[in-house]
């Protein structure tokens, strides 16, 4: 009985790395007025950063549909194999609800969903500990526990260049994006417990909203024996920037893992942001 391991396109690897990993990601839709694309099939994130700066229609992201699952899940079923799907916080997605409801029309019992609480690089952190854990012989039982034994101690922080697309996306009015751009306002973002995504901090400026997320990354001690991740979106100079100034700060980043989100989350932040995604060390507690 062999264990498939799940995630969504969300958590934004290459199809080369799928295929490395040998697990199944199941992709987001991507809808540009009246053209829908599958993320990480139909349209590649540079891309979808291309149609975002130059095209006319803002894009609007849609979680797969329950049908996307069950095919995964009823093919598991008839093999008898064991189910880990690691998917988007269920808080900013309904793609786990999805997948819950496709366990429920596949009635088998040996499927595990886990709500990440996160997105993008950091499901990758549990999505590779599972993978490792899997090739090593450990039972699901075993993976999930450790997983969700994990999940608290994920982080993500980010700066965003502008507040043009979450203005756009309407999750900010337009004046206060209007404002905030015209003052060089640059937003901190993290995820809460409850996987939602809150504002940490507004510096003037990407050189001080440096500063600011490095200092809550020393503040919060990293694991340096897990993965630390740079993140970036479509433009690497503010990211460069930034891992000089956690350099400064004393983080010691030999070989730095950087690499660039996709359209779920690119969609919100746009282009130009920078972000950091690691695993605090233990006793460490996340924000509220």
């Amino acid at each position: 009985m062999a264990i498939r391991i799940i995630t969504d396109s969300a958590a934004d690897y290459s199809a080369q790395e799928i295929q490395k990993r040998q697990i199944t990601c199941i992709p987001m839709t991507v809808t540009f007025g009246d053209k829908e694309y599958l993320d990480g099939r139909d349209i590649t994130k540079e891309e979808f950063f291309e149609l975002l700066t130059e095209g006319k229609d803002f894009p609007k992201t849609s979680q797969p549909s329950p049908s996307s699952f069950l095919e995964c899940f009823e093919a598991a079923k008839e093999s008898g194999d064991s189910v880990i799907a690691i998917l988007i916080s269920s808080a900013l997605s309904g793609t786990l609800q999805n997948a819950v409801l496709a366990k429920s029309m596949a009635d088998y019992e040996d499927i595990f969903i886990i709500d990440s609480k996160i997105a993008t690089l950091g499901m990758r952190i549990l999505v590779d500990r599972a993978v490792k854990m899997r090739d090593n012989g450990y039972t699901a039982h075993e993976i999930v526990a450790e997983l969700e034994a994990l999940k608290p101690r994920l982080r993500l922080f980010a700066g965003l260049n502008t507040l043009e697309y979450l203005a756009k996306g309407g999750r900010l009015s337009k004046t206060t994006a209007a404002l905030g751009n015209l003052a060089n306002l640059k937003p901190l973002i993290t995820f809460t417990e409850d996987g939602n995504v809150t504002l940490c901090g507004k510096q003037m400026g990407i050189r001080h909203a440096c500063k600011q997320v490095a200092k809550l990354v020393m503040d919060d001690e990293p694991d340096m024996d897990c993965p630390v991740y740079l993140l970036y979106a479509y433009d690497q100079k503010n990211c460069a920037a930034f891992l000089h100034t956690l350099q400064k700060n004393g983080l010691k980043l030999d070989s730095p893992k950087v690499r660039g989100i996709g359209p779920i989350i690119g969609t919100h932040i746009g282009t130009g942001a920078f972000g950091i995604v690691y695993v605090a060390k233990a006793g460490s507690k996340k924000m509220s």
